[in-house]
């Protein structure tokens, strides 16, 4: 039986240079066809497949690759995609995108977090008369391809449990039903995929099931057991693998040693102590274990000595030992040799997916072999544990110096007084997120600046002018709490990095979010500090243009951290305070600049909450505190919203009240409004926006839809404590789509305000 052998989980996807986003942009745009954008997707997948073999993995993942996302790519696989969308009459490829974006007569599907990570995938919707069969062939059609270019492939697949896990009961779902229900139908499909996989040749075949990194009952670990006892009784099949990552499995370790697959992946990066368990497991003996011990969602180069020691533990343990990432490099920039920006220093810390391959070459080999090269690798880890210059004396000694009452505001019913009688807003007031949609000028323009042929002056009065486009344009909507539009930010998180102390940017580390959307995660490499405001002046100008309330938009410090690669050399609390100490410093500063608005968004409170129970006291312990020390020390009259997106915030619901903001806006179109039940059962008892537009999809929701949307929130939560917004910024959609939208908005808060009277 031939080894998998050194291997990665996964790979990125969107190209280098984005190329898969600007074909799918254009592609929506009806600027390029099918054949076009298929191309853009073959060549990725060639390039990548031709990359991995190269570089001398003994395995190379298939099927990682996905126009959109790996779970819907499995329901469209299984046939399930939702009837509002397959009786459309589109294409397949449209019904596709369809599903996963909405047209304006069928809203997309909900689409919510990849664990604790920032990756967003689209969530099925299943019911009792839901039915699995195998209508799809892209894991069979990737296999073929890559075979005709001479690379043998390991076809990788959302594992059944955990597809079913992420999946929701459908509207129509009776009360009771869950998803798990529907596994042995599920199994069948998968049953079919084996024996088609098996008839093509294939060797491997990789199950995806990082559900299991977190807490499990009963039944689950149960579905566990029954589905890999069925798959791997089965005769024509490849070989399987089951991978567990983002963190220990936890008894389900146990569940999958026992049952009769051929190999396990195993993350020993998230949780050390997981490593002792994996040791401890008898099972294994039978088993081909992969080390998961390169890093797959941080940038850090690997410590040889660490990663040894943890995949040496294994050994003898187990029937055969392998190194491999500890997740899919979806996660992780494609190549750092090309930040020529970044200082030279640095650069040798750090290791992104090109990089990240080579080592998990070089420690196979050195998990196998004596006498392999690891000076180098040795000499990076050294080098960056013994950088003296990452502490800041100073930000250490302001926060020595905290006293419990710096993180303490006025009770909520006096400061809710004191801000009416300063804004005099009236009842569902309306207001949006944040950022407008960027448009070309405004974009060239930031880039002429960046590229030093525009001048400071003239970038500074492209900006101006569009904030004054932006705030003339909401007047006209009749919006009552008014943004500037963000036009000088190229990311939410990566424009605060680029002016903060300890971070550093790249020029090319894009990393997929969702769909086409991207994002550059800044590096935190050291203490973090303001050396001067960041977005005063801005919001200043915007105020001045109109008598109406302007929100100062900030980042919150446990978002900063999310969407950044955050250092490991210390407690991410520790972390988090740093930041919280700089955005504090700007509240203060906009405050003082005449800004009584003040957003301290935080979308990423959900995300970063640890996949297992245990964690969540000392995660909300610092999370909490650190957006309250960023928030507190100011004025009763200045109110403090917050801002969240596609989470599930059930979980979250006692840690977002303690977070004592004014106002918690928080997406809800998608979900038809479940978290405002969820705010209401908790009695949660301050202001809250119900986002009632999805901004992630084209369509124009029209009067009425919005005004129930809105019914359906007053009927939970006191509509004098109602917000309207939409679900998140705007900055991805087009003025084409959005002024309309903003319009029934408006409208539909003026309705439904009537009705209240």
């Amino acid at each position: 039986m031939t080894e998998i052998g050194t291997t990665v989980l996964g790979y990125p996807r969107i190209g280098p240079d984005r190329e898969l986003k600007r074909s799918l942009e254009r592609y929506w745009a009806g600027k390029i066809d099918e054949a076009e954008l298929l191309g853009t997707g073959r060549a990725l997948r060639t390039r990548a497949w031709r990359d991995l073999k190269d570089a001398g993995l003994d395995s190379v993942p298939s099927n990682t690759f996905s126009h959109y996302d790996q779970v819907l790519d499995t329901a469209e696989l299984f046939g399930v995609l939702p009837e509002r969308f397959t009786t459309l009459g589109l294409s397949p490829l449209d019904t596709y995108f369809a599903a996963a974006r909405g047209v304006q007569d069928a809203p997309a599907m909900e689409m919510t977090k990849w664990f604790d990570t920032n990756y967003h995938y689209i969530v099925p919707e299943l019911g009792p008369e839901t039915s699995f069969s195998l209508s799809g062939t892209k894991p069979l059609d990737e296999y073929r391809e890559a075979r005709a270019i001479g690379v043998e492939t390991r076809p990788v697949l959302v594992g059944p449990v955990t597809f079913l896990l992420l999946a929701k009961a459908s509207e129509t779902a009776l009360e009771g039903f869950r998803p798990l229900d529907l596994l042995d139908n599920l199994l069948d499909g998968y049953v079919e995929l084996l024996r088609r996989l098996h008839d093509e040749g294939v060797e491997w075949v990789q199950f995806d099931e990082p559900a299991f990194a977190a807490d499990r009952d009963e039944r689950e670990l149960n579905a566990l057991i029954r589905a890999y006892h069925r798959l791997a009784k089965e005769t024509a099949r490849p070989k399987i693998l089951v991978a567990g990552y983002f963190g220990g499995l936890g008894r389900g370790l146990g569940v999958l040693a026992r049952s009769p697959i051929d190999a396990i992946a195993v993350d020993l990066v998230t949780d050390e102590s997981f490593v002792d368990a994996v040791a401890a497991e008898p099972a294994l003996r039978d088993k081909e274990v992969l080390a998961g011990v390169v890093d797959g969602r941080n940038v850090w180069r690997t410590d040889p000595a660490r990663a040894l020691g943890r995949a040496a533990t294994l050994l003898g343990i187990a029937k055969s030992v392998s190194v491999s990432t500890s997740c899919s490099l979806l996660h992780v920039p494609y190549d750092v040799e090309r930040e020529d920006g970044l200082h030279p220093r640095l650069k040798g810390w750090l290791a992104f997916a090109k990089q990240k391959v080579d080592e998990v070459v070089l420690l196979g080999r050195a998990l196998k072999e004596d006498g392999v090269d690891l000076s180098a690798a040795r000499a990076a880890a050294a080098d960056r544990a013994t950088a003296a210059d990452l502490a800041d004396a100073g930000v250490r000694a302001r926060l020595e110096a905290l006293r419990p009452e710096d993180t303490v505001r006025s009770p909520y019913a006096e400061r809710a007084a004191a801000q009416q009688a300063a804004l005099g807003l009236p009842p569902l007031p309306s207001t949006t997120i944040g950022s407008f949609p960027q448009t070309t000028g405004v974009r060239k323009a930031r880039a002429a600046h960046k590229a030093g042929s525009l001048d400071d002056a003239g970038y500074e009065a492209a900006m101006k002018a569009e904030i004054e486009r932006v705030i003339r344009l909401q007047e006209e909507l009749g919006l009552d709490v008014l943004v500037h539009g963000e036009p000088e930010r190229n990311d939410m998180v990566q424009y605060f990095a680029e002016r903060l102390a300890g971070f550093a940017a790249t020029d090319f580390g894009w990393v997929q979010s969702y769909g086409s959307r991207c994002v550059r995660p800044p590096i935190l490499y050291g203490d973090v500090s303001r050396p001067a405001p960041m977005t005063v002046e801005w919001a200043r100008y915007a105020q001045s243009l109109t008598g109406k309330p302007v929100k100062g938009m900030l980042t919150g410090p446990v978002t900063i951290l999310a969407w950044s690669f955050v250092r490991d050399d210390q407690p991410l609390g520790e972390t988090a305070r740093q930041v919280a100490l700089a955005i504090r410093d700007e509240v203060h500063d906009l405050q003082e600049a005449g800004i009584r608005v003040i957003q301290v968004d935080e979308p990423a409170l959900r995300e970063l909450l640890p996949l297992r129970a245990v964690a969540h006291e000392a995660y909300f312990a610092w999370a909490v505190s650190s957006f309250r020390l960023a928030t507190s020390g100011i004025d009763d009259a200045t109110q403090i919203h917050t801002h969240m997106c596609y989470s599930e915030f059930g979980e979250v619901v006692k840690a977002i009240d303690a977070l004592d903001a004014d106002v918690t806006s928080i997406e809800a179109a998608r979900s038809k409004m479940e978290v405002v039940t969820d705010l209401g059962a908790a009695g949660f008892g301050r202001g809250v926006g119900p986002g009632v537009y999805d901004i992630h999809s084209p369509r124009v929701p029209d009067v009425d839809e919005v005004s129930g949307l809105l019914r359906t929130a007053v009927g939970a939560v006191p509509a004098e404590r109602i917000w309207v917004n939409p679900d998140c910024g705007l900055k991805t959609r087009g003025y084409a789509e959005v002024e309309p939208a903003l319009r029934n908005l408006v409208a539909a808060a003026r309705a439904v305000r009537a009705e209240l009277s």
